[in-house]
């Protein structure tokens, strides 16, 4: 678009310059100037050079031409913005609370351009009679090397520059000479770094000569499998569409019904981009989009390389790409004609972004979708409470897959309950059965599963005799332990330590006895996959064993390696976080031992019920996916509690419906909704200070609107961490069954409230 001014926002993530400012487009830019380009202009009184992003090209000035400034120059290697995204960035805004500055990086994950990769190629530029007769010259003349090149070329017509320096050895000289005679040409064109197809495993899947152009594989579905497909693609182009929700079981044959709906939307044109919730599934996933797709299929996450990246984004906008796979900034790519989003593992927390702005994939992929016209599916075994009510509710399509594709079923599971070990005398981190079943698997060549259930650990204290956790009598979760001394290496309870919610702000003394039974056995949970590695070893000699955590997976391609050499059945056992329960299919598991079941259970969250039944379902669901049949074994000292029974039982339906019940007492999303308002200072007495200030403020604000009936505060508190970069931090949380009234609130807070440098507000929507 040709315009003679420019609306930009300014690059600073502040408040007070959160709006655009307009400037003139010099002539020299007027062509050149794109919607979403990063520019440099002159700012304030002092015209300091700032960089910010064009938002709107247009020929209506809002101001005084004559006061209107130039905008000095466009911003060289910066990535355009699509004007779609920045009608998303305008929502994400909108709805979830930053800066617009904040909102466009978040969908602009690629932000620079990288040096473009060429290839040179030299092409045989003669006849085969006239190459036969140059080739009887060169001999004659006892010119080996090109001899070597002419026998080379006369199969191959065309040769990479690569091959003929590197493998042929053929010198430059050599090139110039037969250049001159116009026995050959050369030519050079752009290629992309594809980091699918330079992973070596990739390359293994084809046919000697096969390009991966060429790469095509069809899956037969099942009967159910099919009729999910045709119940989806049948409103394909209806733009008024719910999203769908697919509650699919642990080993349902999920991702062969992605991978068909992708099919059927590239025949007809369009993209795709699945989402899925962690790096360490890149690879699995790829492979089966790659059987299909061939060089069509592409990932993005963060381990990729800048130019890896870069290159995926621009074979996008060029329509060379038909799916799209990766975590929650795949989001974000630029299809130009998106048919599909689907969303794996639905339920997953990481599709929450845990920065400014803290937006939901999910609620931002149907947002998306809405622009677009594209169907976004959402799929999970066991789906989100807050998906699910709304399918329950209308607001989604619900779809069901209750069938296992393996003949062998669902896994049988049994619970052991650790407070009987202990006092049978058993001070293992592995119980006598799980201890017993690890042998078993040796002996039969099978592998196995060990899950340290570490997600959400935040200093809960519990009881090792009766199970039992201390909680806030207010709030209904789990008091966090902050040390004023040193925990003993044994894992014994500080004695000096403050227990604290950080909902509402209550606080008591360590406890050193459980308030429940009297035992002294009361305290935190220390050992680490490290510690359980070094146990597995000594326990379990002659075992192979892999762990899968965040140290050995920084590396580059740290996940594939890991899960690569554990599908090659080089290790017996793996050991892990949830990283590795999450989607992977190894057909030679036949036994998960999930270690410290209640560890998830106590994190001090209103979710950690829902997340805990979440965890221990998924980590069932990787025992017996081939044709022998799976065994977990859940270790706890809360046997009792209903997201520990029922995901022994794999019953989603009876979760839920224990789940929604105390959400609905507690006034907790879905049956309500949250934001949480973050202040944080350089000094605490501060931060405390003017998170009483907000506080008052926003009693003010509810009894102007006369809805202080509706809207409930709890706080105000220090937050789970209360020090974060040397700044203080304290939470405020509102609730309210009106998600208007929680938005509104926070635009008056926005306006009211004067942040500095000193004190910072951030929001945190639960919508």
């Amino acid at each position: 678009m040709i315009g003679k001014y420019a609306n930009i926002i300014i690059n600073i993530a502040h408040e007070s310059v959160d709006k655009t400012f307009q400037y003139k487009i010099p002539d020299r830019l007027r062509e050149e100037l794109k919607l979403g380009q990063e520019v440099i202009i002159p700012f304030g009184r002092g015209n300091k050079s700032r960089k910010g992003y064009v938002i709107e090209i247009t020929d209506r000035a809002e101001y005084d031409v004559n006061k209107l400034k130039e905008l000095t120059e466009i911003v060289q290697n910066s990535v355009a913005i699509e004007g779609q995204l920045i009608e998303l960035a305008g929502w994400i805004r909108e709805t979830y609370g930053a800066t617009m500055i904040q909102a466009l990086k978040t969908v602009l994950p690629v932000k620079d351009k990288t040096k473009e990769l060429n290839e040179r190629r030299f092409c045989l530029a003669v006849s085969p009679a006239e190459t036969e007769e140059k080739l009887e010259e060169y001999r004659r003349k006892k010119h080996v090397a090109k001899v070597r090149l002419m026998e080379h070329m006369f199969k191959n017509p065309v040769v990479k520059a690569s091959v003929v320096g590197k493998e042929l050895q053929v010198s430059s000289s050599t090139i110039q000479a037969l250049l001159k005679e116009g026995v050959i040409t050369e030519e050079t064109s752009q290629i992309y770094r594809n980091p699918i197809v330079d992973q070596g495993e990739i390359n293994n899947q084809r046919s000697p000569g096969q390009s991966d152009m060429e790469v095509s594989e069809e899956y037969t579905l099942t009967n159910l499998q099919q009729n999910i497909v045709d119940q989806v693609h049948a409103v394909f182009y209806n733009r008024s569409k719910r999203p769908f929700l697919l509650h699919g079981i642990t080993g349902s044959g999920k991702t062969e019904v992605y991978v068909e709906l992708a099919a059927l939307a590239a025949s007809e044109g369009k993209a795709s981009i699945v989402l899925i919730p962690e790096i360490a599934l890149t690879k699995q996933t790829v492979m089966r989009f790659y059987k299909r797709f061939g060089s069509r299929v592409s990932i993005i996450h963060s381990r990729l390389s800048k130019g890896e990246r870069y290159d995926q984004f621009e074979r996008a906008k060029k329509g060379e790409i038909d799916v799209m796979i990766g975590p929650r900034s795949a989001l974000f790519t630029p299809f130009s004609n998106l048919g599909y989003i689907m969303i794996d593992e639905e339920h997953e927390q990481s599709y929450k972004s845990e920065n400014v702005p803290k937006y939901h994939a999910r609620e931002t992929a149907i947002q998306r979708s809405v622009m677009t016209g594209a169907t976004v599916l959402l799929a999970s075994a066991t789906p989100s409470v807050d998906s699910y009510y709304r399918a329950l509710h209308g607001q989604y399509e619900l779809l069901s897959m209750q069938e296992r594709i393996s003949k062998s079923g669902l896994a049988h599971a049994e619970i052991v309950d650790l407070r009987t070990e202990l006092k049978e005398g058993n001070r293992s981190i592995f119980s006598r059965r799980l201890h017993d079943l690890i042998e078993d698997r040796l002996r039969k060549k099978q592998q196995t599963l060990l899950f340290l259930n570490r997600r959400g650990y935040h200093g809960f204290i519990s009881c090792r005799s009766c199970g039992q956790a201390v909680t806030c009598p207010n709030c209904d979760v789990t008091l966090s332990l902050h040390s004023r001394g040193n925990a003993s290496s044994s894992g014994a309870a500080d004695r000096n330590g403050i227990m604290r919610c950080h909902y509402c702000g209550y606080e008591q003394k360590q406890v050193v006895e459980c308030p429940s039974c009297g035992s002294q056995y009361i305290g935190g949970f220390r050992v680490g996959t490290e510690q359980v590695e070094e146990l597995v070893k000594k326990t379990f000699p002659g075992a192979g064993v892999l762990r899968m955590d965040m140290d050995t997976t920084r590396k580059k391609h740290g996940h594939e390696q890991i899960v690569t050499a554990f599908q090659n059945q080089e290790a017996d056992i793996l050991i892990g976080t949830q990283m590795i329960v999450k989607g992977h299919d190894f057909p030679n598991v036949t036994l998960v031992g999930i270690l410290a079941a209640d560890m998830s259970l106590h994190a001090g969250d209103f979710r950690s019920s829902e997340r805990t039944f979440q965890l221990l379902t998924q980590a069932a669901g990787r025992a017996g996916r081939g044709n022998v049949a799976g065994e977990v074994v859940i270790q706890t000292y809360n046997p009792g509690h209903y997201s520990i029974r029922l995901a022994k039982e794999q019953n989603y339906q009876a979760f839920y419906e224990e789940e929604i019940t105390f959400r609905s007492i507690m006034d907790y999303p879905p049956a309500g909704h949250v934001m949480e308002i973050f202040l944080s200072a350089d000094e605490e007495e501060k931060a405390v200070k003017e998170i009483r200030h907000i506080s008052a403020l926003l009693q003010q604000f509810f009894r102007q609107l006369e809805q202080d009936n509706r809207v409930r505060l709890v706080g105000p508190a220090p937050a789970s961490i209360s020090r974060l970069n040397n700044r203080y931090r304290q939470v405020i949380y509102v609730k309210s069954g009106d998600q208007k009234i929680l938005g509104s609130c926070r635009r008056w807070l926005e306006d009211m409230y004067v942040m500095t440098d000193e004190i910072q507000l951030q929001f945190d929507m639960s919508i």
